[in-house]
């Protein structure tokens, strides 16, 4: 159930998403890795993507603990915390390697973490099977957008390319969960509008 106390853990967890600097229990993804060298111009969409990378993020923190405040069944928050922590992880990851490169993070985050908390909530409210479809077709879509990143980051930029690669295998991981416990299949209106929205994030988040 809702309560106010609720509210304040999230308002706090919000805080700390967007202000703190997030920390990976796994090992990084790239720490064996050496830094390679880029052109300037290589260099600058390696940072653009793991930016957009980062926003994204931003996103699905907000949206799983938006889903888990509002879900029904306690096995499904407890999946969807679990889930939340693994993207916090992803936060740590591409944090660390925009900072590397000397790049910066979205200044629209804030934003982000918010309309997504919010439909988070939404998705949740309309109880667990559709809860559930939704996290699924979202890391669907995360997935292949993270298909399209590896194949656009630089090949010299092997740091870049193992985090994102690693992110790929948790994003796969979480859709399949969200489908074995009784995820509904979303209409395709609804799809539709997932990926528009996304592609707005995506194209925004490369330039600020």
């Amino acid at each position: 159930m809702l309560t106010l106390d609720n509210l304040i853990v999230e308002f706090d967890k919000g805080l700390r998403t967007l202000f703190s600097r997030a920390q990976s229990i796994r090992p990084f993804p790239d720490a064996s890795l050496p830094e390679a060298s880029m052109s300037e111009d290589d260099k600058k969409v390696s940072v653009a993507l793991m930016r957009v990378n980062h926003s994204g993020e931003i996103c699905a923190q907000a949206l799983y603990q938006g889903q888990a405040l509002t879900a029904r069944d306690p096995v499904v928050q407890q999946k969807l915390q679990q889930a939340a922590q693994e993207e916090t992880e992803h936060l740590a990851w591409t944090s660390r390697r925009v900072h590397e490169m000397g790049g910066h993070l979205s200044v629209l985050n804030p934003l982000l973490y918010g309309s997504s908390l919010t439909l988070g909530a939404f998705a949740g409210l309309l109880g667990d099977k559709w809860n559930l479809g939704f996290l699924a077709e979202t890391e669907r879509q995360v997935g292949a957008h993270l298909q399209s990143h590896l194949a656009r980051l630089p090949q010299q930029d092997e740091k870049s390319r193992a985090v994102v690669q690693q992110m790929y295998v948790d994003e796969t991981r979480h859709s399949d969960m969200a489908v074995e416990l009784g995820g509904a299949e979303l209409p395709r209106p609804v799809k539709l509008a997932m990926k528009i929205s996304s592609k707005v994030m995506t194209r925004t988040a490369y330039w600020v």
